[in-house]
């Protein structure tokens, strides 16, 4: 058995005591690919300390958080284009829309998300989207996005069964994590419903902690704790759910 996460930022200074520690309990426990989505350039250098450190375990993205679209975004957005010539990445992510921190930078949030879609149909990437208090912004672009080049994962899925089934329609997988295990978190009413083969699993470490370890730092280990709780969703076996998100994230990122 093997079990991806798909989302995880094991370069976070969260970890800075213990990283070692962290990424070796994953591993003993079967949690063997871990896919690290960028946040912005100041941390570019630690995604890459990481790769070097455990090349046949980490998978990295580029490409600027939208919480990180600020007055300089555009040199932002051209560090991304730099690093992508330089090297190859698994995907453009994160990116997308935050309305929870900030409304003001709308505007070139979305400018950010969809030049950086545009980016990954270039390259024949997919795309990981965050998205907090904005699905109908982010419909909107992925609307005027939409082709046969665009997909990806919808990370952090946290909208309704109706939201579910359009952001599918974008033909993006949906990033279940801590969420599901939550009491009041509502994806555990219907995620049952949408087949196994449009999910795929994440921790989102060190945030989004699952029950029992919620508001607690979240742990890539720990992403045994979804895996079990969509097994008693989907009544199937851990080692099922396992097999069938790990296939799906080898269909994403093509490894």
């Amino acid at each position: 058995m093997i079990i991806t996460d798909t989302h995880t930022h094991l370069y976070s200074e969260s970890f800075d005591e213990d990283r070692d520690e962290v990424i070796r309990e994953a591993l003993d426990e079967n949690i063997k690919r871990f896919f690290i989505p960028a946040i912005d350039s100041e941390y570019t250098q630690r995604m890459y300390d990481l790769e070097r450190k455990y090349p046949e375990n980490v998978f990295l993205m580029m490409g600027l958080h939208p919480t990180h679209v600020k007055e300089n975004f555009e040199k932002e957005l051209e560090h991304v284009e730099k690093e992508f010539e330089k090297r190859d990445f698994y995907a453009v992510g994160e990116i997308g829309i935050d309305l929870y921190w900030d409304k003001s930078t709308l505007d070139i949030q979305k400018e950010a998300f969809r030049r950086q879609i545009q980016l990954a149909k270039r390259k024949e990437l997919p795309i990981v989207i965050h998205c907090r208090d904005a699905f109908d912004e982010i419909f909107e672009v992925l609307e005027s996005e939409k082709d046969e080049k665009l997909f990806g994962i919808f990370h952090c899925f946290t909208g309704d069964l109706e939201q579910a089934k359009r952001a599918l329609s974008y033909n993006m997988k949906l990033g279940i994590g801590g969420v599901v295990t939550f009491k009041n978190g509502g994806l555990d009413k219907f995620i049952s419903q949408i087949p196994l083969e449009h999910i795929v699993l994440e921790t989102d470490a060190p945030y989004l902690a699952p029950k029992p370890y919620r508001g607690k730092r979240n742990n890539p280990v720990y992403l045994l704790k979804v895996a079990e709780k969509l097994a008693e969703l989907y009544e199937i076996s851990v080692e099922e759910v396992a097999r069938i998100t790990t296939k799906n994230s080898e269909e994403v990122f093509g490894i």
